[in-house]
């Protein structure tokens, strides 16, 4: 089995602790331990310090699923908890790679989504957001990429890179379309409930749809690295308990804690989410308007990141590279194979994000220049 070079995970790596303002990351405001801890009661922070260092239950502790559970609107039962979200996109992937078949995806989309299907002999087939049509998510290009050898269709609402979102109207004729054909419906809500507009419920609420979803995006705790699936098929939640008994066996157990303290005060930590996320994007809404002639975007309806490109139709990845030689880091294009985009994320950054945006700004004024010049 050969996996492509992971370009984003590589760039970030190379750059991300070495640049002042990091303006590629997709989650957040960061949080520390004793902020988190401080949220928790004194039970539960004793509950942290002595628990034992041991395996931990396959389908994740029972009070951090009673709470995920809460939150969503399910059953615990419905619950699985996973090493983040990238375990639940890495099981589902393994069950479904059968000989023939294929998955409908995004692009651009986050790159494991195609890279895993590839590299396990599945068919990726591609629903398209174009920044010409605002990124909006085509239900019927979907319908079209179906066919009797589809094992599931993939959303990502909100979407990384883009920040599109889609309707709960457009859920309602997805997952009925999905069902009629026996085929799963998966739903990637790491963004949820981060909106800049019309909010969309989770699709939790449908009975055929599959919810993945972490603590890294709206809930930006990723050094926990846990994450959870919402599967309602008690079928489907036996293949998962076992595909993962073959991966990661059981959760980090000291993570499951911190992550109870978190799930039952998700409101403090999503107001804070939201709240950096809506002041930074006013800010970046006006500096995108300063900067037409150069750049170009859709402002996001949900998430933490959107996905400007340059007028000029050039490879955004010597940009990049030139602005991270200023203090600034960008997510270039071809990391999601549309090499003209970057990805500029404004939630992890928080207060420091105006500063970001102002070195960005010196760092135009003299690309413009080198334009010209080169002109």
């Amino acid at each position: 089995m050969l996996l492509k070079p992971f370009l984003l995970d590589l760039w970030l790596v190379e750059h991300e602790h070495r640049t002042e303002y990091n303006l590629a990351a997709s989650t957040g405001p960061v949080w520390t331990l004793d902020q988190l801890l401080e949220l928790g009661s004194e039970e539960e922070r004793q509950r942290f310090l002595h628990h034992q260092l041991i395996y931990g239950r396959p389908a994740g502790d029972d009070s951090l699923r009673a709470a995920i559970a809460e939150m969503q609107g399910v059953s615990p039962d419905c619950i699985q908890v996973v090493t983040g979200a990238s375990e639940a996109l890495l099981i589902l992937m393994w069950l479904a790679a059968v000989p023939g078949a294929n998955v409908i995806l995004p692009h651009p989309g986050y790159p494991p989504f195609s890279g895993l299907a590839e590299s396990l002999g599945l068919e990726p087939r591609f629903y398209r957001l174009r920044g010409e049509n605002s990124f909006r998510i085509d239900m019927e290009e979907i319908k079209r990429r179906a066919d009797a050898k589809t094992k599931f269709i993939l959303v990502n609402s909100p979407h990384n890179p883009t920040g599109a979102t889609i309707s709960d109207e457009e859920w309602d004729e997805l997952h009925a379309f999905a069902s009629d054909g026996g085929i799963q419906l998966v739903s990637d809500e790491v963004y949820h409930p981060v909106f800049h507009g019309p909010e969309t419920r989770s699709a939790a609420r449908l009975t055929h749809a599959t919810v993945i979803h972490d603590f890294s995006k709206a809930y930006p705790l990723s050094g926990l690295r846990l994450g959870w699936m919402v599967e309602h098929d008690p079928e489907r939640r036996e293949r998962y308990l076992n595909a993962r008994a073959y991966f990661s066996i059981s959760n980090n157990s000291g993570g499951e804690l911190l992550a109870t303290i978190a799930m039952r005060n998700r409101d403090v930590i999503l107001k804070r989410t939201r709240e950096a996320a809506r002041r930074n994007l006013q800010l970046l809404d006006g500096f995108m308007r300063e900067h037409s002639d150069v750049l170009g975007w859709v402002q996001p309806a949900g998430g933490l990141t959107a996905f400007p490109w340059l007028r000029s139709g050039e490879d955004a990845r010597p940009f990049c590279e030139a602005l991270v030689e200023r203090g600034a880091l960008l997510a270039p294009g071809d990391c999601f194979e549309m090499p003209s985009y970057f990805r500029l994320g404004f939630g992890a950054t928080e207060d420091r994000f105006p500063q970001g945006l102002e070195r960005f700004a010196e760092f135009l004024r003299i690309w413009d220049r080198k334009t010209a010049v080169a002109g």
